[in-house]
């Protein structure tokens, strides 16, 4: 997303339809490529007229304008305001689980590529909920919506002030937490994940900071027994959340 708060841009083709059709009240106005030939820009059209949104057919370059050096495919649309939850929606979303919650919590990712990649595994898992800190992580911009595919649109995600109170918070609410920590000799394969669970993965490269780790209820490892030999000390943080998240959908089939 670009622009100021009265004038967000979302990029891109699955972006935009998401947006279309998931937030279509906070969606002012598309934008689509002139005399494009791809049928999934004619979808959208038809939908946003559908959904009473004004569409624009303008020129490539004025898109390339708006879409500031990110692909546009042809589609951008102007966002009113983000949709955004912090601390305070969390108990209410675990108990809307009703003793199923699945939650993904990010300890400081920076690189918006790879929380764009968490939000689409995160959407395609079904989990409840998001966590991310305000501070010191990449929020929800223009490229984590375009590498999401339009998940940052259909999944809760929560900013939260302090991630430890927030951990803290979920555990009286009857949530597991789980870390993820490449030195534990506890398996995620091998600890239950049904329930209300929580899946805490820290930031590219740091890990998990000290004080998150201190609120989780038991680390965990994803074993890796090929490592070594090839020199990898760790999974992408993306590629670890996927593995995490679909072992807990596993277990939930």
């Amino acid at each position: 997303m670009a622009g100021n708060k009265q004038n967000q841009w979302i990029v891109g083709i699955n972006a935009v339809a998401s947006a279309v059709e998931h937030d279509a009240d906070n969606v002012r106005e598309v934008l689509l490529e002139a005399g494009a030939k791809n049928p999934r820009i004619g979808s959208i059209e038809d939908e946003a007229r559908r959904r009473g949104i004004d569409v624009r057919r303008v020129a490539q370059n004025a898109l390339d304008g708006v879409a500031g050096g990110l692909r546009h495919q042809g589609a951008v649309a102007r966002y009113a305001a983000a949709k955004t939850h912090d601390e305070d929606d969390l108990p209410g979303l675990v108990e809307s689980a009703e003793g199923r919650a699945l939650l993904l919590v990010l300890d400081g990712v920076q690189d918006p590529h790879n929380l764009g990649a968490c939000l689409r595994s995160a959407a395609a898992a079904g989990v409840t909920a998001v966590v991310i800190p305000k501070d010191k992580a990449v929020q929800v911009n223009a490229t984590v919506r375009k590498t999401s595919a339009g998940a940052a649109d259909s999944i809760p995600v929560v900013r939260v002030t302090n991630l430890s109170r927030s951990l803290r918070e979920l555990q009286k609410q009857g949530v597991w937490i789980y870390g993820l920590a490449g030195e534990s000799e506890a398996s995620l394969y091998t600890v239950d994940l049904r329930g209300n669970v929580a899946l805490v993965l820290g930031g590219e490269g740091e890990g998990l900071r000290r004080l998150t780790r201190e609120h989780c209820d038991q680390l965990v490892a994803l074993p890796m027994p090929g490592a070594a030999e090839a020199g990898v000390e760790s999974l992408n943080v993306s590629v670890a959340a996927g593995v995490c998240l679909f072992e807990a959908v596993r277990q939930r089939l």
